[in-house]
């Protein structure tokens, strides 16, 4: 589902969106449309655009990347929406000035996956993964404009989602253990929503600890805590 909103700042934006959906700000993605500063004869405002899955899939989101893939014998593309968006994805790391290969992973009723092939792997992943987010909010913003808001686009390249998870539910029992340990909570990477939820998941049966999430905007902290701590 995509909805525009607007508000005096980003973060009143996006305050807006999360009680109008009815959703946490882990749950979508916002696109900045147009921001405007105050002057002496007009209000400023930012005018952002929400993107987020239907209520069916929120849940699906939660399992693991490794999990809910399952990968496809014919990597070429279905039909137009599937040719149209490789195209896309293809062309703008071009322009970024890196040669590319695209193709189908898997395909799933909610959710498509796209590899990347390229020799420049390490810089599209990028710190922590966020040039490989950066594209694929690129992909599923073009997936909206071409009708699709119904299906998440996930991108990868060198299994770095897959490699990723395996060391965050690494870090998340680390952590749990030096929680434990000392007693104390300990405040783990910025994060984008789906590894603060997978820290979240891995973390949720375990008896004597907790999580949560503190901060602003996109990449938020997950707080690991005793839960005898006061």
């Amino acid at each position: 589902m995509v909805k525009d909103y607007e508000a005096k700042t980003e973060k009143e934006a996006i305050e807006l969106a999360a009680n109008d959906l009815g959703l946490e700000r882990d749950q979508f993605d916002v696109e900045i449309l147009e921001t405007q500063k105050s002057s002496l004869f007009k209000k400023g405002f930012v005018k952002i655009r929400v993107h987020t899955l239907e209520n069916n899939s929120v849940e699906e989101e939660k399992a693991s990347f490794s999990e809910r893939t399952s990968y496809v014998a014919d990597p070429l593309p279905q039909d137009e929406f599937e040719t149209k968006l490789l195209e896309f994805v293809g062309s703008v790391i071009e322009k970024m000035g890196y040669d590319i290969k695209t193709e189908i992973i898997f395909r799933e009723e909610h959710k498509l996956g796209i590899k990347l092939n390229s020799e420049s792997s390490s810089i599209l992943i990028g710190r922590k993964g966020k040039n490989l987010d950066a594209l694929q909010l690129l992909a599923n913003v073009y997936a909206g404009r071409l009708g699709r808001e119904d299906i998440r686009i996930i991108l990868d390249t060198e299994n770095y989602r897959i490699r990723r998870e395996e060391s965050l539910v690494r870090l998340a029992y680390t952590t749990a253990d030096k929680v434990r340990s000392s007693k104390n909570s300990i405040l783990l990477e910025p994060m984008n929503p789906f590894e603060r939820r997978l820290i979240h998941t891995t973390l949720n049966d375990v008896a004597d600890v907790e999580t949560k999430s503190e901060g602003d905007g996109l990449y938020k902290q997950v707080r690991v805590l005793y839960k005898g701590a006061r």
